[in-house]
């Protein structure tokens, strides 16, 4: 988080699956080091999950980090999650980066059947009950409004414990998904970075008064702020031209305005409204509700495309990834067709 910072770095973001494994992730993930990536992330909404493919497809890397981004909180209990962080930190040594998110009403409620009110409580208990597992200083308690370790009313035989195994980092990195305000905020006072989506460059120095409003609470027994990482997800596309390639990303975007989320809470639609698209986002949104799938994709703007996304020949990729370079990101995690990446690598590397 500051201008003489390290340059821009670069990730590669697998995602969930849609009906099976993406083609060619094996191999781009294989591939990672030697495209001189920093990172490679994995993803989980209600289908495939993030630590699998990261264990499995993470193996064939010797030195890229591995993240999830994101492992949903509501998929497992806090000291099942410190299990997996710890357990992949070891084998991968010492390369895990534990990126959580508390995802929307509609997959917390309707997929793991657990309640969803007051995320940010919920958020700063899981952190809290995860920092202590990896700290391994002493049995884990915590009497929460959401967790008690031991149970609260249970059958009065639980014990606090501690991890039978000793974490090889007792300050691994935990990055938090955020959106909105003050969720940024959360971000900056607890964890160790920030993994945002849709952001835009243009708004910048936004998010860095949502960072520095979480900066300012920020324990002193944290990482320094000066060392948080923000690692945004970026789409990527590559064509002829600007058109051509915003054309391969206006499905993307259609889906997550107009399908994503509840009917009175979609999270994602309300980052792109924060952009000055409302009347884009109604539009895309009405026409996905009437099944007018294609009407839907050729309402999103490609002036929003290139907010929030990288689109066009090797050269146009260039010049828009100036913008990013000039913000509080410092890891750009590309998110395309795993069989594009080493053309995308090579596009924003020169």
């Amino acid at each position: 988080m500051d201008d003489d910072a390290t340059p821009l770095r670069l990730g590669f973001s697998t995602g969930y699956w849609s009906a099976g494994p993406p083609t060619g992730a094996a191999e781009a993930v294989a591939a990672a080091d030697d495209l001189g990536l920093d990172s490679v992330w994995t993803a989980e909404a209600y289908g495939s999950d993030a630590l699998t493919p990261l264990a499995w497809w993470g193996a064939s890397t010797r030195r890229v980090r591995l993240g999830t981004a994101v492992a949903q909180m509501s998929a497992r209990t806090p000291t099942a999650t410190a299990m997996a962080a710890m357990t992949l930190d070891h084998l991968s040594g010492g390369r895990f980066v534990l990126g959580l998110g508390a995802s929307g009403p509609q997959v917390v409620e309707g997929w793991y059947g657990q309640p969803y009110p007051r995320p940010l409580e919920r958020t700063r208990e899981y952190v809290d009950i995860v920092r202590q597992v990896l700290r391994r200083e002493e049995p884990v308690r915590l009497d929460g409004a959401h967790y008690q370790l031991p149970l609260r009313g249970g059958t009065g035989q639980g014990k606090a414990l501690r991890p039978t195994i000793h974490p090889l980092r007792t300050d691994l990195p935990i990055h938090l998904a955020a959106q909105g305000p003050k969720n940024t905020a959360l971000a900056a006072e607890i964890a160790d970075g920030w993994l945002p989506f849709l952001f835009s460059p243009r708004l910048s120095a936004t998010y860095a008064e949502h960072l520095a409003a979480g900066f300012a609470r920020r324990a002193r027994e944290r990482s320094p702020s000066l060392a948080f990482e923000v690692s945004a997800a970026v789409p990527v596309a590559l064509g002829k031209d600007v058109e051509e390639a915003a054309d391969t990303l206006r499905p993307y975007f259609a889906l997550y305005i107009g399908g994503m989320g509840s009917e009175s809470t979609n999270f994602h639609r309300e980052a792109v409204e924060r952009l000055g698209y409302e009347a884009a986002c109604a539009e895309i949104a009405r026409r996905w509700a009437d099944g007018d799938r294609p009407g839907a994709v050729a309402a999103v703007p490609t002036e929003l495309v290139l907010d929030v996304a990288l689109a066009g020949s090797p050269a146009q990729l260039r010049e828009q990834l100036a913008a990013w370079q000039a913000s509080v990101v410092t890891t750009l995690i590309i998110q395309t067709d795993p069989r594009t990446l080493p053309a995308v690598v090579r596009a924003l590397q020169v």
